[in-house]
């Protein structure tokens, strides 16, 4: 075989690397992918300059979503998951626009504003963190903090001044040509912070700026995503796990995985709540539940879709344990499953209603009728004519139902088992004005009749105690 280095040509010319993020993706894929005398002889082909510069060339190791896209933008945003890389990306970003070929060759800013939450955030992360600007530094070119002036200094003379989002008048009056801000979505003037910075990002020909970030639901950074100057790379936690410990990833993957706060924390998706939503973010992570109790009834709950073919809506199918001994006002219940899905055929949600129920081992199955009457009843018990059947028919619209539901939530009588995100994706759509959400909420149409049945008529009693663990 050739000289291995070969296979990357131009790569070590200057302290940058010459060749594009598409060959540079591809040199990192082959040597992550070769084999122990392939690296070698890879490493071997290195000449001395070469061979010491290869480990701070990031461009070279760098994740795809870690990469500056092509283009004029004027804003990236790294929105990632817990320990997805961000910081890293936002360091090497910071090195990339400072530095030059050598030492004391000026790069193409002069003058960053490093913006954390607080001082000390921008110090202890962004500037001496593990993946702040001095670990990412090679040795002839890492700047030095002057702790008195709270600004990072190059060789080649280039600035990075820190700010704290809580004083967002400090960005009165300085000028940049490159910015650098970390966890935007939490800071609590954030838009304030934001606007001063825009103000200030007046130097050089294209000023520009990078955001890293765990997505939130917060103006700010929705507005900075819809501005048509912004990029986005995106990647979860699952991501960076060749440097996360596996104890980490498996302890919050058990823990989270599933839930909507999972989705923002872990996979770094932008989750919105809706402005009135009759449930909250904040209040299902609360009736998070790890431990599940007596069930003395189990029901599911089937809002079956209007029309019965693979283009109709989904069919919602949920089940609910509950505890209904003592005074009604003290029973509480657990959501155990969400079964909905889009089915070709009636046969087809019916059948999955059943496996949920005998899955379960239910009580009875709850049905609205509005749609089909009594096919739908028909269907059920053509499949199963002895399951124990109730009939619902709604006779108030979906907020109306909703509302005694969600003050159940209110109260801390209904818990959540993981798994149940585009569940809780659809109940945090609903308002007291209605649905907010694309299609129609079956899945939280099939919650509502299972808790109704369960907890808000406490007409019907069931003792047939089962022990249920998770």
């Amino acid at each position: 075989m050739t000289n291995s280095a070969s296979r990357l040509p131009g790569l070590f010319t200057t302290r940058r690397l010459t060749s594009t993020p598409l060959e540079l993706r591809s040199g990192a894929a082959w040597l992550a992918s070769a084999t122990p005398e392939q690296v070698d002889e890879f490493l071997e082909g290195l000449d001395e300059n070469a061979l010491l510069a290869l480990p701070w060339m990031f461009e070279f190791w760098a994740l795809p979503h870690q990469l500056p896209p092509d283009g004029a933008w004027k804003t990236w945003v790294i929105l990632g998951g817990r320990g997805a890389g961000k910081t890293r990306a936002g360091a090497e970003w910071v090195r990339a626009e400072v530095e030059g070929p050598r030492p004391v060759d000026p790069g193409r800013a002069r003058r960053v504003a490093l913006v954390g939450e607080t001082l000390d955030q921008v110090r202890d992360v962004m500037v001496f963190g593990d993946s702040g600007v001095l670990a990412c530094s090679p040795p002839d070119r890492r700047p030095v903090w002057e702790a008195t002036r709270r600004r990072l200094v190059w060789p080649n003379g280039a600035v990075a001044q820190a700010y704290s989002a809580h004083e967002p008048e400090s960005l009165r009056g300085p000028q940049f040509d490159a910015a650098w801000v970390d966890e935007l979505a939490k800071w609590k003037r954030g838009q304030e912070a934001w606007d001063m910075l825009q103000f200030a990002l007046r130097l050089g020909s294209h000023p520009r700026q990078v955001v890293t970030t765990t997505p939130q639901n917060v103006e700010v950074l929705k507005t900075i995503l819809q501005n048509p100057s912004s990029v986005v790379t995106h990647a979860p936690t699952e991501a960076n796990r060749a440097y996360l410990a596996a104890s980490f990833l498996e302890e919050v993957e058990r823990r989270y995985g599933g839930t909507r706060l999972g989705r923002q924390e872990l996979a770094g998706e932008l989750i919105e709540d809706v402005d009135g939503a009759l449930w909250t973010l904040a209040m299902l992570e609360e009736a998070r539940v790890t431990t599940l109790p007596t069930f003395n009834r189990v029901v599911v709950a089937v809002d079956p879709p209007a029309t019965g073919h693979a283009g109709s809506d989904e069919c919602g199918i949920v089940v609910v344990g509950a505890v209904t001994e003592g005074p009604p006002q003290d029973w509480r219940a657990v959501v155990l499953e969400d079964a909905s899905l889009r089915a070709a055929s009636p046969q087809a949600w019916a059948q999955a209603a059943l496996d949920a129920f005998y899955r379960h081992g239910a009580d009875r199955l709850v049905a609205e009728v509005n749609q089909g009457g009594d096919m739908v009843e028909a269907l059920v018990r053509g499949i199963d004519a002895l399951v124990p059947y109730r009939a619902v028919r709604a006779t108030h619209g979906k907020a109306i139902r909703a509302e005694p539901v969600a003050a159940l939530y209110e109260q801390g009588r209904v818990g959540h088992v993981k798994g149940l995100g585009a569940l809780e994706d659809q109940m945090c759509r609903m308002t007291a004005q209605g649905y907010r959400g694309k299609g129609s909420p079956d899945r939280l149409d099939a919650l509502v009749w299972a808790l109704t049945d369960t907890l808000v008529d406490p007409s019907r009693q069931w003792v047939r105690p089962r022990i249920r663990t998770l």
